[in-house]
């Protein structure tokens, strides 16, 4: 099978390149870190080693998978891949400059992808011989095992590229999802609601556990503040003050206090032993529980609303990410239809009239209101 170039081989990059050996490529991979490289193949090695053991893969696509990954110095030496992939840092002088140098050694008609989750594709594809070539792979950590990959077309890519994207992506098994050029794509940016609102009733004074019992009775797996303890609260904040900026401080992606409190306080979530509701059991749902639920609901319907008007995507494109990358039991489309568009506008309508200042705009819909 033809060869896929994977450039950066830190944890996302390492699980991107092991998405496509599993799925039958030739992958060539490069990390600019001499010690990444070498250390490649037995990381690798020791991912698999637990699905081995588990019966969940055998020792021979073990081995084959691993057989299919080369290691190479530098991107000078991927001039036969149909695809290259890029996972460095997220720095956007760096991912030009690495474009730049793989325009000069990849066929043509080879695609260009990044799997950047905050930086413009545009921005990147702006002084490229072949713009039209480079699209946005956005993976989701770990790769192999998320299902979800954003599909980001800026306004220059040919329609050509995509659907190569598409029959390359094909053997993978994964998801692909149609993503505007915008800030934060799909995931990230219609994310921002759940935790964002959920801070918005901690700073009112709801305690972490209560909102999260709530939403856990509403079926979701894991609450907001639950999510940001898996995550990270130091990867949230950072997220939501790119955002942020990227939004021109619109109060939806406003950033508050108590997540940056609980960053300085160094209490960051499962990585450091405790977080905002971690590893505490949660208590019982409060009496109000499906109230908190609405609340939180008609934020994410009125994000992916505001979303949809901007073109680029579809309304089932939208709940089908948030529900592959967050893994919630309905997208936000989804939650507009279980409570109905009136419920929604009023919702949204009362948090508007009763927002502190800081947070005046941050509930109102679209200019041509909520979808029927």
């Amino acid at each position: 099978m033809i060869p896929v170039a994977v450039i950066g081989l830190g944890t996302m990059g390492l699980g991107i390149a092991q998405v496509f050996a599993a799925a039958g490529y030739r992958v060539l991979a490069t990390d600019s870190h001499a010690p990444a490289r070498a250390t490649a193949p037995d990381r690798l090695a020791a991912t698999l080693a637990p699905r081995v053991e588990a019966g969940k893969l055998t020792p021979e696509d073990r081995d084959a998978i691993l057989s299919r990954l080369t290691i190479v110095d530098s991107p000078e030496a991927m001039g036969a891949a149909a695809l290259a992939i890029e996972a460095v840092i997220e720095q956007l002088p760096a991912k030009q400059s690495l474009f730049a140098a793989l325009e000069q050694v990849l066929p043509p008609d080879a695609l260009l992808a990044t799997n950047t989750s905050s930086l413009s594709v545009a921005a990147m594809a702006a002084g490229l011989k072949h713009p039209d070539r480079l699209i946005g792979l956005h993976f989701f950590n770990p790769a192999p095992a998320m299902r979800l990959v954003e599909l980001v077309a800026h306004p220059g890519t040919a329609p050509q590229a995509l659907a190569t994207a598409r029959s390359l992506m094909q053997p993978t098994g994964k998801t692909l999802i149609d993503c505007p050029d915008r800030p934060g794509f799909i995931v990230n940016r219609c994310a921002r609601p759940f935790y964002g609102e959920a801070l918005a009733l901690l700073e009112e004074g709801r305690s972490a556990g209560k909102i999260d019992a709530a939403m856990v009775a509403a079926g979701y797996r894991l609450g907001p503040f639950g999510l940001i303890d898996l995550i990270g609260a130091d990867i949230n904040l950072a997220a939501t003050e790119g955002l942020n900026r990227a939004m021109n401080g619109h109060p939806r992606y406003h950033v508050f206090d108590a997540l940056r409190a609980q960053v300085a306080s160094g209490h960051l979530g499962r990585k450091t032993g405790r977080g905002f509701v971690h590893p505490d059991p949660l208590p019982a749902p409060p009496p109000d529980a499906p109230a908190i639920a609405l609340r939180i609901e008609a934020t994410l319907a009125n994000e992916a609303a505001w979303l949809l008007t901007e073109g680029g995507t579809t309304r089932d494109g939208i709940d089908t990410a948030l529900k592959l990358g967050l893994n919630l039991p309905r997208g936000p489309f989804e939650c507009l239809q279980t409570h109905g568009p009136a419920t929604i506008a009023a919702e949204l309508a009362r948090l508007e009239r009763a927002a502190p200042p800081q947070l005046k705009t941050r509930y109102l819909p679209p200019p041509d209101g909520l979808p029927e």
